[in-house]
């Protein structure tokens, strides 16, 4: 009997080996520009399930948008970290960052056309449930996942983390189907506590059901570790806040499994 039981208890721990976490660099297209994006997904589940697109801050696609694909992989769901510059194109200094994001902040059409393709990617997964996608985007990513609920896209709910929330583009009563949290640093200089106030006033007049969160004393780009490295060499207002991050994730996950729960 004993012997049965630990061949048993062999097999069992074997294909908990054999399933893991897995990543893969991905290509899509939109309007003819290569898009490079990662895929983070468990192979040990089989059956449909929801999915989480993540939008990257203004450096473009890197290695800290990767790491939140992943942990997202590690909760359940496929994730995929989006291109939204194009090539897999990354800034390494201010000026340039600026200026890709800007490309996209005056064409909204180009931004939801890129967005789309990676959601239609995603969407086509194996097991994803096509039906239940959410977005989560850092700093400019944070504001391009909010720009997209503002537009009505098929999403289940949106995380904004140190993104912008002013927009050219107020939602409209009616349009917006996503939930939608956002999460800012009462000292980013970037996010005022006027815009706060306008956002709750724009998400109230449209009818959506949102919430906000703001850490006392984080500063912009609050979640991500190498925040401090970029704003001492670059004189820019950035700090990482542990506990603001560890807050604003485990508030995530939270927002994630109640958005999904109804699937």
């Amino acid at each position: 009997m004993k012997k049965i039981i630990s061949a048993a208890a062999l097999l069992f721990l074997s294909s908990l080996a054999q399933a893991a976490i897995q990543g893969q660099e991905v290509t899509y297209t939109a309007n003819g520009t290569t898009l490079k994006g990662y895929l983070e997904y468990d192979d040990a589940i089989t059956h449909n399930h929801p999915a989480v697109l993540v939008v990257h801050e203004w450096w473009g696609l890197d290695d800290y948008a990767r790491k939140r694909a992943k942990m997202l992989a590690g909760l359940g769901y496929t994730a995929l970290a989006v291109d939204m510059y194009g090539e897999g194109r990354q800034a390494h200094h201010p000026d340039e960052a600026s200026r890709y994001s800007g490309e996209l902040k005056k064409n909204l059409p180009l931004a939801k056309k890129r967005f789309e393709a990676a959601l239609n990617f995603l969407q086509k997964q194996e097991n994803v449930d096509p039906k239940n996608i959410a977005a989560l985007g850092y700093c400019f990513g944070g504001s391009v996942a909010l720009e997209m609920a503002r537009q009505g896209e098929d999403l289940k709910g949106v995380a904004s983390f140190h993104g912008g929330l002013a927009t050219e583009h107020p939602a409209q009563r009616g349009k917006v189907k996503a939930q939608i949290i956002s999460f800012t640093g009462t000292a980013d200089p970037m996010i005022p506590a006027e815009q706060v106030t306008a956002f709750k006033r724009e998400m109230e007049n449209a009818g959506v059901n949102y919430k906000t969160v703001t850490f006392p004393e984080a500063k912009h780009s609050f979640t991500n570790p190498e925040a401090d490295d970029y704003g001492r060499k670059f004189n820019l207002p950035l700090a990482y806040d542990a506990q603001a991050d560890k807050a604003s994730w485990k508030e995530t996950e939270r927002f994630l499994a109640e958005i999904f729960k109804a699937r």
